[in-house]
């Protein structure tokens, strides 16, 4: 084997210190060199699944519209439809800019000083986050380019109020037409097929799109996909519509009342959780919320929402409107207990959740939350394939279920670009 200490004799090493300085600046090029292979790997591998893994880094970067566009065929999902808030050539943008008034300085209280706190303590771990997608030069100047990709902008239109229609005495008699593909080699999916709309449950069971029609506006459902529309109506509660929100929202309260432990698994379940960065609704949910479910709280993934360039869509210091959420992650036992789970011995594909996980995208439309779905199946314990449910959903997913009062929102064709 080769030691460079014993050639110590050259004229252009003096001594030992030099000799292991050039071994030092081998080894740093052998790692620059490495971590460049490393990098061409996952940006080859990011341009297929729109999921880029920074090196030694529990970061991701996830393109939303390359990951939702594996859940099609037939279909592609428009980026200026999704990035619609970022695109400054999008035709349906509000020219108007709300200005935002100055609020003055006031005092703290006790749970917005519990939240500040929470805030610097996760601050260091975002600022890593965001400095190596910064560093990763060429995923940076593919993703400002994302306004260009794929076609043409959104058309515009009124979009249709699926809560508005499940509330009117017609809603039963509303249908729902499955157009499905007639290459199709299944005879009993060559011809339509009409369903209830709504507490109904509706699946795609091809390995195709399908395209659906309700009144005269046509929808696509991704392949093995299901939903189910209809208000969750939880010991008589409804939704509280209110008239300032983008989408009617429930009390905090009415989440107890959520069949959780019905809907999982019997050998246990991953349960994921949005939250905002309010100290209340964490508060709430750690407390009541989870140990009503019985969930066992096991981590927490941040998502840090940036600009086509990079750049945080606001100042991270900025209290009210952090460019951040919560993602709450916990296992509801069932017959394999929570020990089995978490050190994977039950299945061998089942991967330990890590805490401190950051996941970097561009956000799309108001409240629509990053697709990583496929991020969470590493994490989820029972049989192979999963079977899956969101809740309170507002798109589909290929092999997901869907259920909420509105899971057709972001299926409607304008959002999409066609075969």
């Amino acid at each position: 084997m080769f030691n460079p200490f014993k050639q110590l004799t050259r004229p252009h090493l003096h001594n030992l210190a030099e000799a292991k300085s050039v071994v030092g600046w081998e080894q740093f090029c052998l790692r620059m060199e490495n971590a460049k292979l490393y990098h061409v790997h996952e940006l080859s591998k990011f341009l297929d699944s729109g999921i880029y893994r920074f090196e030694n880094s529990n970061t991701v970067f996830i393109d939303p519209v390359r990951v939702l566009n594996r859940s099609y065929t037939r279909f592609r999902v428009s980026p200026s439809a999704y990035y619609c808030r970022f695109f400054e050539t999008n035709v349906c943008s509000n020219p108007k800019k709300r200005k935002r008034k100055q609020k003055k300085t006031h005092m703290l209280n006790e749970r917005e000083l519990a939240a500040d706190q929470r805030h610097q303590e996760v601050k260091p771990l975002l600022l890593i986050a965001h400095e190596a997608l910064l560093a990763a030069i060429d995923l940076l100047n593919f993703v400002g380019k994302l306004n260009g990709d794929f076609g043409s902008s959104m058309k515009c239109g009124v979009e249709e109020s699926f809560i508005e229609l499940g509330r009117v005495w017609q809603a039963p008699m509303y249908e729902i037409t499955l157009n499905f593909n007639q290459c199709s080699v299944i005879d009993q999916f060559r011809e339509p097929r009409v369903l209830p709309l709504f507490n109904n449950l509706v699946a795609n069971e091809t390995g195709d799109d399908v395209e659906a029609e309700i009144l005269d506006r046509t929808y696509i459902l991704p392949r093995e996909s299901c939903f189910f529309m209809g208000s969750f109506k939880l010991q008589h509660f409804l939704f509280l519509l209110k008239s300032d929100m983008k989408y009617p929202t429930l009390p905090n309260r009415y989440f107890l009342s959520l069949p959780i432990k019905q809907l999982t698994h019997s050998e246990g379940a991953l349960v994921a959780l949005w939250m905002t960065n309010r100290e209340k609704l964490r508060d709430f949910v750690e407390k009541e919320l989870f140990p009503t479910w019985g969930v066992k709280y096991v981590a927490t993934i941040y998502w840090l929402k940036v600009k086509l360039d990079g750049s945080l869509i606001s100042d991270l210091d900025l209290f009210h409107h952090r460019p951040y959420e919560y993602l709450l992650l916990g296992y509801c036992s069932g017959v394999v207990s929570l020990t089995v789970v978490a050190s994977s011995e039950h299945n061998s594909t089942l991967q330990a959740v890590k805490g401190n996980q950051v996941i970097i995208s561009i956000p799309g439309d108001y409240s629509r939350k990053p697709p990583i779905r496929e991020l969470l199946l590493e994490h989820v314990p029972g049989p192979k394939t999963a079977r899956c449910i969101e809740l309170f959903a507002r798109e589909m997913t290929a092999g997901w279920c869907s259920w909420g009062n509105e899971p057709l929102h972001f299926q409607e064709s304008r959002y999409f670009l066609g075969d």
